[in-house]
C-alpha cells in the first residue's frame, strides 16, 4: 500500500465519521468512498487526488449515467475535505457529467411473471438452500407490501410482529418511522422463512431478518446480485430492464387496479396509499401510478359504465 492510499483511507473514514456525526446517514456515500480507496490501492497511485482520477473511478463502473454523476459529486465534496490537509489537491469540477433526467419507465409484472421469478429464486445456489429461500421471501415481501428494498433489507428481526403480521420501517427515506400490516399470505411466509432461517442460523451474526449465506445481514448488494440471478433463471432479461424498485410500482398499480374494480373512490384513497408506501405528500405516490395496459382498461371501463350510469 502506498503512503497516498494510508494517507487517503485515513482522511475518508474521518470523513464519513464527520458525516455521521452531522446526522447523515451517508451510507451508500461510505461505500463509495471505500471503494474509491480500494481502487487507489489497486493501482498503486502515489497522489495526489487529480480531476483524472475521480473521472477514472467514476467510469470504472458499469451503469446509468447517474451513477457515474452521484459517484463523483460525492467525491467532489471529499476532495473539498481532502484539501484542507492536502493542498495539491485538485477541484473537481460540478459538471463533469451530464445528469440525464429521463426517468426509466418501470416493468410491471403479470401475475404469471411474478410466480416464474418468485419459482426461480429456488435454483440460487442450490447447495446453498437459505440463499434461494432468503430471495424468495424478500422478493414476495417486495410485491406483496410495497417497501423500498433498502427497508427491507434494514429489517430486523424484532421490527417483524408475526402473530399480527405488522412490520415496523424504521429510518425511512424521510426519516419517520411507519407500521406496515401485512396480508395474511404475507405473514405465512415470513413466519416460514423465519423458522427455517432460525434452524439454519440459531445463533446470527447480527439482528437482521434476512440473511445471507454467512448468517449475517442481507447487504443491498446482495441483494442485487440475487436478484439479478432469479431475474436471468426465470428468463426476464429479456425486453424492458427489471429492477427490484419495479415490484413497489407494481404494488401501487395492482392496489390501483383493485379500487377501480371495487368501484371505490380512488382520489378520497390515494392518501392512504401515500402513508402506507411512507410518502411525504400522496403527490409523490403519483410517480408509481404508471398506467399499465390493464390499468388503463380497467380505468376506462370504469369511466364508461359511470358515464353511462349518469
Amino acid at each position: 500500500m502506498t503512503a497516498f492510499a494510508r494517507f487517503l483511507g485515513e482522511k475518508a473514514e474521518c470523513y464519513i465519521e464527520l458525516r455521521h456525526s452531522l446526522g447523515y446517514a451517508f451510507s451508500k456515500q461510505a461505500g463509495t468512498l471505500r471503494a474509491f480507496v480500494r481502487y487507489i490501492e489497486r493501482a498503486q497511485f502515489d497522489g495526489p487526488a487529480t480531476r483524472t482520477l475521480a473521472l477514472d473511478f467514476a467510469l470504472s463502473f458499469s451503469g446509468a449515467a447517474n451513477s457515474r454523476v452521484s459517484r463523483h459529486g460525492v467525491l467532489r465534496r471529499f476532495y473539498e475535505y481532502l484539501a484542507v490537509y492536502d493542498a495539491r489537491t485538485e477541484a473537481l469540477e460540478r459538471r463533469a457529467f451530464p445528469r440525464s433526467r429521463a426517468i426509466p419507465p418501470p416493468r410491471i409484472l403479470s401475475e404469471a411473471e411474478l410466480a416464474s421469478l418468485i419459482d426461480a429464486c429456488r435454483r440460487i445456489s442450490p447447495g446453498i438452500l437459505l440463499k434461494g429461500r432468503t430471495m424468495a421471501t424478500l422478493i414476495g415481501l417486495l410485491a406483496s407490501s410495497g417497501l423500498r428494498s433498502g427497508e427491507v433489507v434494514r429489517l430486523d428481526r424484532s421490527d417483524v410482529d408475526l402473530a399480527n403480521g405488522i412490520l415496523l420501517i424504521r429510518k425511512t427515506k424521510f426519516r419517520k418511522d411507519r407500521l406496515v400490516p401485512v396480508h395474511t399470505t404475507t405473514q405465512a411466509a415470513l413466519r416460514s422463512y423465519v423458522h427455517e432461517r432460525d434452524a439454519a442460523f440459531p445463533m446470527p451474526k447480527d439482528q437482521a431478518l434476512f440473511l445471507s449465506s454467512r448468517g449475517n445481514r442481507l447487504s443491498a448488494t446482495g441483494l442485487q446480485n440475487g436478484f439479478a440471478e432469479a431475474r436471468k433463471l426465470a428468463g426476464l432479461d429479456g425486453g424492458k430492464p427489471l429492477r427490484p424498485h419495479d415490484l413497489r410500482h407494481r404494488f401501487a398499480v395492482t392496489r390501483l387496479g383493485l379500487w377501480h374494480q371495487q368501484r371505490a373512490d380512488v382520489q378520497a384513497l390515494l392518501p392512504l396509499l401515500a402513508t402506507y408506501l411512507g410518502h411525504a405528500s400522496y403527490s409523490d405516490t403519483a410517480y408509481y401510478l404508471t398506467g399499465s395496459a390493464d390499468l388503463l382498461a380497467i380505468a376506462a371501463e370504469r369511466a364508461f359504465l359511470d358515464g353511462g350510469a349518469a
